[in-house]
This record gives C-alpha cells, structure tokens and sequence, in this order.
C-alpha cells in the first residue's frame, strides 16, 4: 500500500491504514481531569440522595391526602359499577315489556279481526229499515265536502242548508 506524506505547516498527514499513537497526557492534566470526574460524582450523588430523601420522606397530610383520593375514586368506581347495573336492569326490564306490547298488539289485531269477520252487515242494515224505522238518504240531502286531510275533519258549525 502506498504511503504519502504530506506536511502542512507544522501538522503533517499520513495516508494509509496506519494510525498515530496518541500522545500520553501530561500527569497534572490527567490529575485535574480525574478531580473533575470525582466532583460532579459527588455532585450527582448529593443531587439523587436529597431527591431521595425528598421522595421518601411523607407526612401526614400527604398521607391524608393520598388516602382521601383513593377513597374518592374507589367511591367513584363502585358508584359507576352500581349505575352501570341499574341500567343493565332498566334496559331488560324494557325489552321484556316491549315484548309484552307486541304481543298484547297482536292479540289486538287478532280480536279486531274476528270481530270485523263476526259481524254481519247485512243484518244490521235490516234490522235498522225493518225495526227501527230507518230510511236511505234522498241524493238532495247528501252534502259532500272536500277536505285537504284523509284522516279526519272537524266540525266547528253546523252543516248550511243550500
């Protein structure tokens, strides 16, 4: 492999897969350097032991206080437990009696039916014009009106005479 040299002012550079050996420092560098790492060691070491003891140390009303926040919140928890299985309760206590509607419902439709199917109109309307005395409307009596609703009117007066 080649080597090169080159000097550059005082410094000079090699080029290759060599490297220098570094240097020794002077004693009273590495003495100072050493002093330095030791005190912030200790200053550290200070610093995590006050943090410590300011951790460890608790007094009563910490204690009272951490104590009432736990009460708190596990009143809190038991209290959302307890709504939250009323409304289980509330919810099937619901489905059941929608069940109980539709089933009434039909019951309903079925007994409106067998009536509608049980009477006999034919009966009723000789019934009426045989026993009652009841007659037909002539075509001149009849008025018809017009409403803009299908389902029902209201009649506020009576009906004029043409």
């Amino acid at each position: 492999m080649e080597k090169r040299m080159r000097n550059y002012e005082t410094d000079f550079y090699v080029d290759g897969n060599t490297v220098r050996r570094m240097e020794a420092a002077p004693e009273r560098h590495r003495e100072q350097e050493e002093r330095r790492k030791e005190e912030e060691r200790r200053r550290k070491r200070r610093v995590a032991e006050k943090n410590q003891q300011r951790t460890a140390h608790m007094n009563r009303g910490y204690v009272a206080f951490l104590t009432l926040a736990t009460v708190l919140i596990a009143g809190t928890a038991v209290l959302y437990v307890n709504l939250q299985s009323a409304i289980n309760v509330h919810m099937k206590n619901i489905s059941s009696l929608e069940g109980q509607v539709a089933d009434i419902r039909t019951d309903n439709d079925a007994t409106e039916k067998r009536l509608e199917a049980s009477v006999d109109i034919e009966q009723i309307r000789d019934q009426a014009v045989n026993s009652l005395g009841m007659v037909y409307a002539n075509a001149d009596q009849i008025v018809h009106y017009t409403i803009a609703q299908d389902d029902y009117m209201n009649q506020y007066e009576d009906v004029p005479e043409k």
